[in-house]
């Protein structure tokens, strides 16, 4: 069942991102198994990996101390997020010669909305293999791309023949499609919701199509609606064009926890600068300031403020009503692994239709 106007959605996915673009600065790493995260000697993550890196079974959100276990031989390398997200800003230059109406989810992601474009080229299969080619013409790197008649099919598209692939569901092949779909691949299930549903006997698109919407309900709650519909290939879910950020935020996992005040407050001090700098950076001002501390136990907790007047994009100001909200946290007397703090509510000096810092990989 599709809507009565069909239209031409392309989902862009740059391939490994973060480590693409270091191998791409550094020649010497192509072909090498990379790591961008933390590194291994200390609590951080994996960010990303290269595909060289994935054959040994790292992941995204893995912990670095593991993937140094699976491969010890890997490079691992510190974000470098100017650097990407100065890339990232290259990318939607090109994005945007085809089209204006651009939903960025991320750095190295986006829908696109094709239906008319400033080529006027009636392919969207045709665009997304063009923008693909100057992608890699003019930044050296590789995107994938999945087209589809929604987002929901254009983003599973994307994922799946990478790197460096497109793939194509037209709206005829979409229900065979989605039937043959395994569970997992669907938007919202993650690992835990996908063994659930497999003990269950639901293990394709083809099983959840079996349930009414009451059943979909009592599997997925509020969200019962939403798979009620994409397994039957439906998505009128626009493509965004003024997404904005709702948040802006700096945070710090540390690899000894911190015990005393006076060096939580120095932690959080270097935030505070961190986060003026990028506000300014960006010409904007929030009311809203939320402390963020996880205790060495995991726990975590948060505390904010929201004030009548904007919050000063100066390090004293944002250190000041940080410490404020830290005085009422267990700090000083239980240790901490994780500092954040991040200032919300914004006004903007510009309403900006790209954003190109935003968190993703």
């Amino acid at each position: 069942m599709l809507s009565s106007e069909i239209k031409k959605i392309i989902h862009v996915d740059m391939d490994a991102y973060y480590a693409s673009v270091e191998q791409r600065e550094n020649p010497s790493l192509k072909g090498k198994p990379i790591i961008v995260g933390g590194m291994p000697d200390t609590r951080g993550v994996v960010c990303t990996c290269s595909y060289e890196a994935r054959k040994f079974g790292i992941k995204s959100a893995m912990a670095s101390a593991k993937a140094y276990k699976l491969c010890p031989r890997a490079v691992f390398l510190y974000p470098n997020m100017k650097l990407y997200e100065s890339v990232s800003y290259q990318i939607n230059k090109i994005l945007h010669e085809f089209t204006d109406i651009i939903e960025p989810l991320s750095l190295d992601e986006a829908f696109l909305d094709v239906t008319s474009n400033k080529m006027e080229m009636p392919s969207a299969t045709l665009i997304a293999k063009e923008i693909k080619k100057r992608i890699l013409q003019e930044l050296k790197l590789t995107a994938s791309a999945g087209v589809s008649y929604n987002k929901f099919l254009a983003k599973i598209a994307s994922d799946m023949n990478k790197p460096n692939g497109l793939t194509v569901i037209k709206p005829n092949e979409a229900e065979n499609f989605i039937e043959k779909l395994p569970i997992g691949k669907f938007f919202g299930i993650g690992k835990v919701t996908e063994s659930r549903l497999m003990k269950m006997g639901f293990n394709t698109g083809a099983d959840l199509k079996k349930l009414d919407k009451f059943q979909m309900h009592s599997l997925f709650g509020r969200s019962g609606d939403f798979f009620y519909d994409i397994v039957r290939g439906i998505d009128n879910r626009e493509v965004i064009t003024n997404w904005v950020r709702k948040s802006y935020g700096r945070e710090e996992t540390y690899q000894t926890d911190l015990i005393e005040l006076d060096d939580i407050y120095i932690k959080l001090n270097e935030l505070a600068l961190e986060l003026s700098e990028l506000l300014k950076e960006d010409t904007i001002q929030g009311r809203t300031i939320t402390l963020k501390v996880k205790y060495s136990d995991f726990v975590t907790i948060t505390r904010s403020i929201t004030l009548n007047d904007f919050i000063s994009q100066e390090r004293e100001e944002i250190f000041r009503l940080g410490k404020n909200l830290l005085n009422k946290t267990e700090a000083g007397k239980r240790k901490i692994r994780l500092l954040g703090i991040s200032v919300s509510n914004f006004y903007r000096e510009e309403q900006l239709l790209f954003q190109p810092t935003f968190s993703f990989d």
